[in-house]
């Protein structure tokens, strides 16, 4: 692979940011909903959930460092690396998840949400790696 001088401080901020938004949009945006959806029962403390933290940021770490090399060609400005994080999102991201959402059987609303979420940490991380190269 050829060196091509990314900033890992920027990657692993980029990959906070996206466990930020994670935690704001189904602890606290859709939690209701969301927790409803996925069968979680009121009050019900999810198990491993330390676990599960630790798996979603090592995720969104290679999210954002496999981003961060399709990023490489931008021209440094935050709105084009958020427009590429929205491209990655609708080529990369939105087609398996609706895949996997019609394959599960689960709700038109949860694939909003789930959807809109990563819409979303895409196209901020994006634009975050683009400015700090």
């Amino acid at each position: 692979m050829p060196n091509f001088h990314l900033n890992y401080a920027a990657v692993v901020v980029a990959a906070v940011i996206q466990c930020v938004i994670g935690v704001l949009w189904y602890g606290v945006f859709f939690k209701k909903s969301w927790r409803a959806r996925v069968g979680f029962k009121e009050g019900e403390k999810p198990k491993g959930a330390v676990f599960a933290l630790v798996c979603s940021f090592v995720a969104n770490f290679l999210l954002s460092f496999a981003l961060a090399n399709v990023l490489l060609v931008t021209k440094h400005a935050f709105m084009a690396g958020f427009s590429i994080g929205i491209v990655c999102w609708l080529g990369f991201m939105a087609p398996p998840l609706f895949a996997q959402h019609i394959q599960e059987r689960r709700s038109a609303n949860l694939f909003a949400i789930n959807a809109a979420y990563w819409l979303i940490a895409m196209a901020v991380s994006g634009g975050v790696l683009a400015v700090w190269h």
